[in-house]
């Protein structure tokens, strides 16, 4: 499976559109990793406790927006986007979406 942010792919044309698909993830903060990042204000530096966070909601909304793309017959994702969004205090949503499409390689 391909996913990229651009809207084509080099050396491939676009032979089929399947959609729109989409993947997403909530999550809450862990009241350990709000009291870590609390003592990291004072002396600054890399919040680990929420890199971590956000990096395997990522992984999970992606894994999500392909295993779609797959049920559709897709063999690529193109003009993937994120986003994320305050679903109540303390948890997030992080939202992925692209389009789905079957790719073959250019003549």
């Amino acid at each position: 499976m391909i996913v990229v942010n651009t809207e084509t792919v080099p050396g491939f044309v676009v032979a089929a559109v399947k959609g729109l698909v989409q993947g997403n993830t909530v999550r809450a903060k862990h009241a350990g990793r709000d009291i870590a990042a609390s003592f990291k204000n004072l002396v600054g530096g890399e919040l680990s406790g929420y890199t971590e966070l956000l990096t395997e909601s990522r992984r999970q909304a992606v894994e999500r927006m392909i295993a779609q793309a797959e049920q559709l017959g897709a063999n690529a994702i193109v003009n993937v986007r994120f986003t994320t969004s305050a679903v109540t205090a303390g948890a997030a949503e992080l939202y992925a979406y692209g389009t789905a499409v079957v790719l073959q390689r250019a003549s």
